[in-house]
């Protein structure tokens, strides 16, 4: 590129940056930037020159051609010559003063480029500034601005001008008057002294060596004078702020002796600044300059005005710190690095000033001052360390104060402490108590976090940052370990630190460790006198207890146990091996639960099972007793956390029953029950448990225990006559009482069983009834108190089933028995019958449960009473509303549990036919209750009982079940109940007396009779089944049996069936009427003269009666007459009245019972609704366009029938035989009622019953025969084609115009896909559509058959050929769609069968080429069709025949690459890659040039604005599934990977291996791309390997500049570019420049924002011909 063009680039940019658009205005820059980079000083001098001849240009673009030349300079400095550089000194000086005004954008620019080039040239610079800092006159703002930014980027070039800079500047300070340009001085005076000291420090790398602070001295301290003299004073906060940033470096650079003379004003000056500015990090950052400063040179100011310092920076570190105000938090920082420097210099009035400000109560005080003190303690370590006592004696205030900040604050200080020793000094372990406590702060008992707003942390911080303390202290400050061992171990008791239990476990567990490594063999804990340190026995007892519940306290269970392991030679020596692999044990069990998932009763087991070896490990007497004694002392800590009380009873208990000495365990069971706090629940449970688990090693001393308490003063005092009558002394001696009851029940679970039977009497339930009831005055009073009743029962059900469980349980004679019985009726009878609130009842249940199995038996009346009081307690309860998840629902679960193990206890003592019906007597009233759950039960209960009579069925001798038809009877109607469960129980009960009688009969139990075991089939059926299908399996119930009932049991069986007939349950009643009819079932050959009559009769008896036995006796009347008389049935039925009614759809139906009857009537109907025409045309209007289609009676009500006739299930077989005909007929009818219309009268009838919500099915005429075809494919057993038809959505589309091609294809792969065996019979019905007069029907039919050919399953059945000719057949349709439908029925040969398109190639080819040149369709979309056929088929045709085609095919289909319509686009460009693809290793020249011509289309295609035509699939492509419909308008999950697909099929017959790996890897199906990028590489290779088509492809890149669409017109100039940027130097002259950029210069004109971009982008690339 000559000059000329280089200049004539530059201008065309230039010029673009006026443009409106923020993105081309930033493209134009970086086409500038990057030409800039080739030519960076044609690029400052096109800069220079456009900003010098458009003096007007706006200040806006003035700044970006600006920064252009910023950044050229910053990149190319060093290749700058001095001439370019003065020229780019004087644009930039020109452009940054031209205005006194400040425009800071323009004037920074500009004086960025001055700096950028003051980098190299900071003589010229220089020069340049200083003639415009010229003494006397007051500079440009800029100007002072550029030299502060030249002093910091070039610290060692400017460092020497500035003396005499500062001799010019300080003497124009005092005119200085606008706050801006004393801002620009002070800004310039601060990167002064900076850079000065940057210089300084820094000298022996510096030019000058010579330079010394004092050459700045006097020209610093006069500006200072100014600054701090006159311009701090100033109203303006901006220019205060300013004055002291300069201040601080400043402060350095003063003489010392002028530092120290101004120190007394200049620190006030400062400090008095805090209250103006409420951004203060500024002040407190160069007050900590100026005392750095101070300190340095020993000043002896600092002494006098140390106490205003230390008021001022402490307020200001008072200040809260807010997380959102980082400008808070830098000064805060900044104020603490103030506070070093006055440590430093004087320690003592520091902490003089600082420590009583601890004493304060005022919350930001407190915290602010220990914030400080933690900083010094870290920061000014040593003049701190001989402090330590003086510090540690401050903190005891803030140590009491309860806020959470302050809390915070003062773990922060001790953490610092820590680290520095203070803790090792007296006083240090209040500190580590502290920390102790923070860490055991409740996480419930917190304080809420407040709002973002809020200053207070919340309390969880201070746990969760005290926990942390106390873990990094023990694990990482090693001089820690003797202070916090064995310190930490007093904590573990004290209740008051339970919530820092696992904290202080992990750091013990860590220091034990420790010292464990230092000492193997030594103890850890040495008591030397030490009596704060808790016993061996505390801790067990502490670290057992609270392992109990494990995940509290963040897991304080693991902790604790791991503790345990670690100190368990101190605990007793003996237990070392033991415990080193049971804790272990324990701790796996943890790991494998969650809180969720973990069993608190199988945990506690264990722990009990750990304590037991463990006491059995160490066995010694005095140890035990002394364990015991500690637990018991520490039971009242546990009183606000019951779980863990309730264990520890249960430890103690453990502990009793292993000590040998009577004397300890009765002290201490006395002392248990004279101390425990009967009010607790919990307390007692655990109560109860102790003396259960004592007494299975000491009974006799826990019953005499027991007795002696029962009868002590301690127990009077509470049951005295003159107490009972007051509220709180009889709440309280009640739970005295159910404790000592609970405590019976648990001694005779736990108790030895041959020590039991003894006891059990005479000590256990007298002393349980002694306590229950009470005498006044010799009259017995019995409790009210649930709690006591239900403690009575629990004991009395634990007793007794300990007795059972005994080996002479079964023997044994409970006298008692009687009374027993009595009492837990008497519990029951007192519940509310309506509600199940307490689990008294199951727990009286359970318990008669286990003493009806004793002996004496009880009596008739008794147990009568008996069963009638627990059904009526149970049955009743109301049921849970639906969907609330109520508490009782497990408990009425466990209730229902416990009535049928007391039923079937009762029935197991009289297991007879006769002790069956007693139980289902008790029961009758239930199972006919008029309430759905009462019957539900009641079912349960029967089937459960039936079940165990039969299970446990003994029979000696053949007797008969003399009872079986009455319970048949009462059980077999259930099977129609309203409630799914009850059917289910109901059959169930049936098997079961079914298999009765079989063992009566002498069947072996073992015997599966084949008709019984297919009730189990019917009952799985009842859950939720249709009516029809229920009444059906009541029948099948009746015919079992019938078939297994002796005859003798009939009559009794019919009898309760009649009585049945009147159930209030309708269901019920008519499953009786089922029963009855099958089992009384006779031969009923009733003929009716007058058909037609009958019929009318029938259908106005069923309107008038909707008794279900009328309906059933209609439906058979129908069959028996349509048997005879089928042809006048049906005429009188179709006589009816549309829509039909559904009694007359009922009687339909019954006229498919009957295969051969129902083929008949079927095939009538198919006669009726073929005969006639379908519709009739006639115009609602003289002047309308179309005449309106009303659809035919005849055909419709037959179409209508056969639906009917279809849905019923016995009509199966009769569909099958007539399927061929019944699926073509009814496809037919579907596609010519498509549109058609209701007659008036009819459609007024339709509006009318869809308004009234009676509609069942729609009458449209099209719906109707859609709804037949469905019913007919159901029938016939093609589910799978309705469900598949309804996934999809085919079905409606069949119903609609636009959409019914698309359903029939679509009915068609379903039918292929799913009845393919009957494709011949159905394809022979549909060939007889060819001639038919209704185009539609033309239509449907070739759009099945073309569909047919998609499936392989045509080749198997040989159909292929005469499929193919009744096709090419059709080929010459006067029917466009006919014609499109063809051609796609030819392409899918290509998926259905492969291997066939070689044979009938030629064929095939020659109509697809009659397609591309079909000139009778105006929209083309015949030629669409052929397209996308030929892309189907041309990978398997024989080469020789495609090669005849191939160069007329590329010719034809190339104007629709450029089509308006998208689908046009996508089918073209894709058969273009399949036609590369089939030439792949042979392409001929002349199609190499139609691929060397479609190359540059196809690459900007791939930003074709309709996404389907950049992503069309190559692998079969439509594959059979591209759906055109009649507009024209293509699916658009058609379209994948079009032009991908082309180009990676193109890439082999380029030849270029390289370009061919370009688009096999970034044009991937599903891979995303990166246009830019792949485009680049492309044009890469395409130039390197292809030079030669550089003219080719940029003429055609110009020719879519003027593309209608925006994306296209942005991509061409994108490959214009790439192309240019990568052509060989030789082959430049190919480009046409003057032509290239005066297209690129219209398109930075172009109305599109993105096409603007990439053209300015294009032009950047030109660079290359620089």
């Amino acid at each position: 590129m000559s000059e000329a063009y280089v200049k004539r680039l530059f201008a065309i940019l230039l010029d673009a940056v006026t443009d409106k658009d923020p993105q081309v205005q930033e493209q134009v820059c970086g086409a500038l930037c990057a030409l800039g980079e080739s030519q960076p000083v044609e690029a400052l001098r096109a800069c220079e020159e456009h900003l010098r001849l458009h003096e007007k240009l706006a200040p806006p673009y003035r700044t970006m051609i600006l920064r252009v030349m910023e950044t050229v300079v910053s990149s190319h400095v060093g290749e700058l010559d001095e001439d370019v550089a003065r020229a780019s000194i004087l644009l930039a000086s020109s452009e940054m003063t031209r205005v006194k005004e400040l425009v800071c954008d323009w004037q920074q620019a500009a004086s960025n480029v001055l700096v950028a080039v003051g980098k190299r040239f900071i003589s010229s610079v220089m020069e340049e500034m200083l003639s415009k800092f010229q003494p006397g006159v007051l500079p440009h703002h800029f100007v002072v601005q550029t030299l502060a930014n030249l002093s910091v980027s070039n610290v060692f070039g400017m460092v020497p001008f500035l003396t005499s800079i500062l001799n010019t500047m300080v003497p124009m300070l005092s005119a200085a008057k606008p706050d801006s340009m004393r801002g620009a001085f002070c800004c310039a005076l601060q990167r002064f002294s900076e850079s000065t000291l940057e210089y300084l420090a820094d000298l022996d790398q510096a030019p000058d060596p010579t330079v010394r602070k004092d050459a700045f001295a006097t020209d610093i301290f006069s500006a200072y004078d100014i600054l701090f003299h006159h311009w701090l004073q100033s109203r303006e906060a901006k220019l205060r702020l300013a004055v002291v940033e300069a201040l601080g470096p400043m402060s350095h650079l003063l003489p010392s002796e002028k530092l120290e003379e101004q120190l007394p004003k200049l620190l006030p000056g400062l400090l008095g600044l805090y209250k103006k500015h409420a951004e203060t990090v500024h002040v407190s950052k160069s007050l900590g300059q100026i005392l750095e400063a101070a300190a340095s040179v020993g000043s002896r100011t600092l002494d006098v005005q140390l106490d205003s310092l230390l008021a001022a920076l402490h307020a200001q570190v008072c200040v809260p710190v807010e997380s959102s105000s980082p400008l808070v938090v830098s000064n805060q920082k900044e104020v603490l690095r103030c506070f070093t420097v006055l440590a430093c210099c004087s320690p003592d009035r520091l902490l003089a000033f600082l420590l009583p400000k601890l004493d304060t109560s005022n919350e930001r005080t407190r915290v602010g001052t220990l914030q400080v003190v933690r900083h010094v303690i870290n920061s000014a370590a040593a003049q701190m360390e001989v402090k330590q006592p003086f510090i540690l004696s401050s903190m005891k205030l803030p140590l009491l104060d309860t806020n959470s900040k302050v809390k915070r604050a003062v773990v922060q200080v001790i953490s610092a402490m820590a680290h520095h020793g203070y803790l090792e000094q007296p006083g240090g372990e209040a500190m580590i108590e502290y920390i102790v406590q923070q860490c055991a702060l409740p996480p419930e008992a917190e304080p809420q976090k407040l709002g973002a707003d809020s200053e207070a942390p919340a309390a969880d911080s201070v746990r969760a940052i005290s926990v942390s303390t106390l873990y990094l202290v023990s694990t990482t400050v090693d001089r820690m370990g003797d202070v916090l061992w064995p310190y930490l171990l007093e904590f573990l008791v004290p209740v008051r630190f339970t919530g820092a239990l696992t904290p202080l476990c992990r750091s013990l567990v860590h220091l034990a460790q420790k010292r464990q490594e230092a000492g193997a063999h030594a103890l850890l804990i040495q008591y030397n006198g030490n009596a704060t340190l808790p016993s061996p026995y505390a801790m067990t007892t502490r670290l057992l207890a609270v392992s109990s519940s494990p995940y509290l306290g963040d897991g304080r269970g693991a902790a604790s146990l791991r503790l345990l392991s670690v100190l368990r030679r101190d605990i007793h020596p003996v237990l070392g091996q033991r415990w080193a692999t049971a804790i272990p044990l324990l701790l796996e069990h943890l790991d494998g639960y969650t809180e969720e998932t973990l069993s608190r009763k199988e945990w506690e087991e264990k722990l009990l099972t750990f304590l037991r070896d463990t006491l059995a490990v160490v066995s010694d007497n005095t140890w035990i007793c002394q364990l015991s004694l500690e637990m018991c002392k520490q039971l009242p800590n546990y009183n606000g956390t019951p779980l863990e009380k309730n264990f520890l009873y249960k430890c103690i208990g453990t502990t009793l029953g292993a000590a040998s000495s009577k004397e300890v365990v009765r002290k201490h069971l006395q002392e248990l029950l004279e101390t425990a706090r009967y009010q607790e629940e919990s307390e007692r449970e655990g109560l109860a448990c102790c003396f259960g688990i004592c007494a299975t090693s000491h009974l006799d001393d826990t019953l005499a225990q027991l007795e002696d308490f029962v009868k002590s003063d301690v127990f009077r005092k509470s049951a005295g006559i003159f107490n009972i009558f007051k509220d709180r002394s009889e709440n309280e001696v009640e739970k005295v009482k159910s404790t000592l009851i609970l405590c019976y029940g648990h001694v005779a679970v736990r108790a030895p069983r041959e020590l039991l039977l003894a006891r059990v009497e005479s000590d256990i339930f007298r002393n349980m009834s002694q306590c229950f009831s009470t005498k006044v005055l010799g009259i017995k009073v019995e409790t009210k108190d649930p709690a006591l009743r239900l403690c009575l029962a629990r004991s009395v059900c634990m007793a007794s089933q300990a007795i059972c469980s005994s080996s002479r349980g079964s023997s044994f004679q409970l006298l008692r028995k009687p009374e027993l019985v009595a009492q837990m009726m008497e519990f029951i009878k007192a519940e509310p019958p309506d509600s199940l609130r307490t689990p008294i009842r199951k727990k009286a249940m359970l318990a008669c449960t286990y003493l009806v199995s004793l002996e004496p038996a009880l009596e008739g009346q008794a147990q009568a009473d008996l069963i009638h009081s627990c059904l009526h307690g149970v049955m009743a309860v109301l049921p849970e509303p639906e969907g609330v998840d109520g508490h009782q629902e497990p408990l009425y679960l466990d209730t229902v549990q416990a009535l049928k193990d007391l039923l079937t206890s009762l029935l197991q003592r009289n297991m007879t036919p006769q002790g069956l019906q007693v139980m289902v007597e008790h029961l009758s009233p239930w199972i006919k209750s008029p309430r759905g759950h009462e019957r539900v039960r009641a079912l349960g209960l029967s089937a459960c009982l039936l079940q165990y009579f039969l299970k446990h069925l003994h029979i000696s001798a053949l007797v008969p079940f003399h009872n079986l038809g009455l319970l048949l009877g009462l059980f077999s109607p259930r099977c129609a109940d309203l409630r799914p469960a009850t059917r289910q129980e109901a059959v169930s009960c049936v098997y079961s007396l079914l298999y009765l009688q079989l063992g009566y009969e002498g069947f072996s139990r073992d015997y599966r009779d084949d008709a019984v075991e297919q009730l189990l089939a019917l009952r799985d059926g009842l859950g939720h089944p249709e009516p029809s299908i229920l009444f059906h399996t009541c029948h099948s119930v009746a015919q079992i049996i019938g078939k297994r009932l002796p005859p003798d049991q009939l009559i009794s069986l019919l009898l309760t069936l009649f009585e049945g007939l009147g159930d209030p349950d309708k269901n019920c009643s008519r499953a009786a009427t089922v029963i009855i009819n099958c089992l009384l079932k006779e031969r009923a050959n009733v003929l009716l003269e007058k058909v037609p009559e009958i019929v009318s009769v029938l259908r106005s008896k069923l309107q008038e009666t909707r008794g279900e036995h009328v309906l059933q006796a209609a439906q058979h009347s129908v069959y028996v007459l349509a048997a005879r008389h089928h042809a006048s049935v049906v005429s009188s039925l179709l006589g009816s009245p549309l829509p039909f009614d559904s009694h007359t759809c009922t009687l339909w139906r019954a006229l498919a019972v009957e295969p051969g009857l129902a083929t008949q009537v079927l095939g009538l109907l198919l006669e009726k609704m073929s005969r006639d025409v379908p519709f009739k045309e006639s115009r609602a209007f003289l002047l309308s366009s179309a005449p309106d289609r009303v659809a035919t009676l005849p055909p419709l009500a037959a179409t209508c029938a056969l639906y009917e006739v279809a849905s019923a299930p016995s009509s199966g077989p009769a569909v099958l035989e007539l399927y061929p005909q019944l699926f073509a007929a009814l496809l037919l009818r579907v596609s010519c009622t498509v549109g058609v219309q209701l007659p008036r009268n009819l459609q007024a009838k339709e509006r009318k019953s869809a308004s009234s919500g009676l509609a069942s099915r729609s009458l449209e005429p099209c719906s109707s025969a859609v709804d037949a075809l469905q019913a007919v494919l159901l029938r016939g057993g093609n589910d799978d084609v309705v469900q598949h038809m309804e996934l999809e959505g085919g079905w409606q589309l069949l119903r609609t115009l636009a959409g019914h091609e698309e359903g029939v294809t679509r009915l068609a792969s379903a039918m292929a896909k799913f009845a393919g065996p009957r494709l011949p019979l159905m394809m022979k019905a549909l060939f007889a559509t060819q001639s038919s007069v209704y185009e539609i029907q033309r239509v449907s039919s070739t759009a099945f058959l073309a569909e047919l050919l998609s499936s392989n399953m045509v080749n198997d059945l040989m159909l292929l050929e005469s499929l193919l000719d009744n096709l090419l057949a059709r080929q010459k349709d006067t029917c466009a769609r006919v014609r499109r439908l063809v051609l796609r029925g030819l392409a899918n040969i290509a998926s259905g069968s492969p291997d066939k398109v070689r044979a009938h190639g030629p064929q095939l080819l020659t109509a697809m080429i009659g397609g591309l040149d079909d000139g009778d369709d105006p929209h083309s979309l015949v030629a669409l069709e052929a397209m996308v056929g030929l892309a189907r088929l041309l990978d398997l045709v024989e080469a020789w025949d495609l090669r005849a085609v191939l160069l007329h095919v590329a010719i034809r289909i190339r104007p629709f690459f450029d089509s308006e319509k998208m689908e046009f686009r996508s089918a073209s460009i894709r058969l273009f890659g399949h036609l590369n693809k089939a030439c792949q290793g042979d392409c001929e020249d002349v199609f190499l040039e139609q691929v060397v011509g479609g190359l540059a289309p196809l690459l900007l295609h791939l930003q074709d604005p309709q996404p389907p035509v950049a992503a069309v699939s190559s692998q079969g492509g439509w594959a059979g599934r591209a759906r055109l419909t009649h507009s024209g308008t293509q699916s658009s999950a058609c379209a994948l990977q079009a032009c991908r697909f082309a180009l990676r099929m193109c890439g082999p017959n380029l030849e270029c291996e390289e370009l061919a790996a370009i688009f096999q890897k970034h044009l991937q199906e599903g891979r995303g791309l990166h246009f830019g990028e792949f485009l680049n590489t492309t044009c890469k290779h395409l130039m390197h390997h292809f030079p030669d088509l550089l003219g080719r492809l940029l003429s055609t890149s110009l020719f879519y500049f003027k593309s209608s669409w925006e994306d296209i017109r942005a991509a061409a100039p994108m490959l214009t570019g790439f192309l240019v940027l990568h052509v060989e130097a030789e082959r430049r002259p190919q480009v046409d420049l003057e032509q290239l950029l005066a297209a690129l210069q219209l398109l930075l004109k172009d109305p599109a924002p993105a096409v603007r971009v990439k053209a300015a982008e294009t032009l950047g690339r030109l660079v290359k011909f620089a």
